[in-house]
């Protein structure tokens, strides 16, 4: 299967990695150092599954310099999508499959929008990773998953074939979903709590976990997000909370999320894709998310200063 890998950093190298590791025929679209190091020495991962590395790795930032294939991962942050979308037509005809694996629950309708519902499909990933220098990836914990499915319908052939195209490879798992939209707000469940939490107390998933204040905290973010995502008709179960408390006392301790990452060193972040959404998704349904709220208006000052964005002013 001829791939592209849009967004080549700490997801779309790694699950972009595993499938070229395994003969799938994966072209990585980056840009900057991060490309200029794929050119020079390959990809190379770090991974709790198992080291490997890509080299040669085929990549561009040029996507008319590779023409249409049959499927397009992209990984990008989620307040690049829009961007990404525009960009990434070259890659697209009518064959093509277009697999979002974002934060957040809007990036399929962002990539619609440009390129049609036709040719995309619902997606999400679940890796602790992240992009530890040029040309290398560090996975250093969750057991990687690429979860998807149609946006609203049943079982089809491209998602089967898909389907067996990631069980090729080593070092991931992949699911088929019946409906990906209750996937997309679960794991929206799990990341607006943990990064919002996680980047106002400014510590570590394990601190967060074991202080009893900011255990609870984390729990009503995810309530909030679920009474949001069943207004909106995604019935998200209300015991996925506790399922998801369980599975984060299994990550390590140490671990932090991409948003707090990237806050933490003045870069822009996905809060909008995150707590953002659930703000403003709430406001438009009338579900109160009070807590998720104040914890948006906290971070929302540094979110604007990485962008080099002033406050706005009355």
């Amino acid at each position: 299967m001829r791939i592209a890998v849009f967004g080549a950093g700490a997801v779309g190298g790694y699950f972009g990695g595993r499938l070229a590791e395994v003969g799938e025929d994966v072209v990585f679209i980056a840009r900057g150092e991060h490309l200029t190091a794929l050119r020079e020495r390959g990809l190379r991962v770090e991974s709790v599954v198992g080291d490997f590395a890509v080299a040669p790795a085929e990549c561009t930032e040029d996507p008319t310099e590779v023409g249409p294939v049959d499927l397009v991962i992209v990984a990008t942050k989620a307040w690049q999508v829009g961007e990404a979308a525009l960009a990434m037509r070259p890659l697209v005809d009518p064959e093509t499959t277009v697999l979002p694996l974002q934060n957040g629950v809007e990036a399929p309708d962002q990539l619609a929008a440009v390129l049609g519902k036709g040719p995309v499909v619902g997606g999400l990933c679940r890796i602790m990773s992240f992009l530890a220098a040029p040309g290398l990836i560090r996975h250093v914990g969750a057991e990687p998953v690429l979860t998807f499915g149609e946006l609203d319908g049943p079982e089809t052939g491209r998602c089967r074939s898909l389907l067996a195209v990631f069980g090729s490879a080593g070092g991931m798992r992949a699911e088929l979903v019946p409906n990906v939209q209750v996937e997309l707000w679960r794991k929206l469940q799990m990341m607006a709590a943990t990064s919002a939490v996680g980047a106002a107390a400014r510590k570590p998933l394990g601190v967060l976990l074991e202080l009893p204040e900011t255990r609870r905290l984390l729990k009503t973010c995810m309530d909030e997000v679920r009474k949001v995502a069943v207004a909106r008709g995604v019935e998200l179960p209300k015991e996925e909370a506790d399922r998801t408390m369980a599975f984060l006392d299994r990550l390590p301790a140490d671990g932090v999320t991409s948003l707090y990452r990237d806050l933490d060193a003045g870069r822009p972040s996905e809060l909008e894709a995150q707590l953002g959404t659930v703000v403003r998704l709430g406001a438009e349904v009338g579900v109160d998310t009070a807590v998720c709220a104040t914890l948006y208006a906290t971070l929302l000052p540094s979110e604007l200063a990485a962008r080099g964005e002033p406050p706005a002013t009355d």
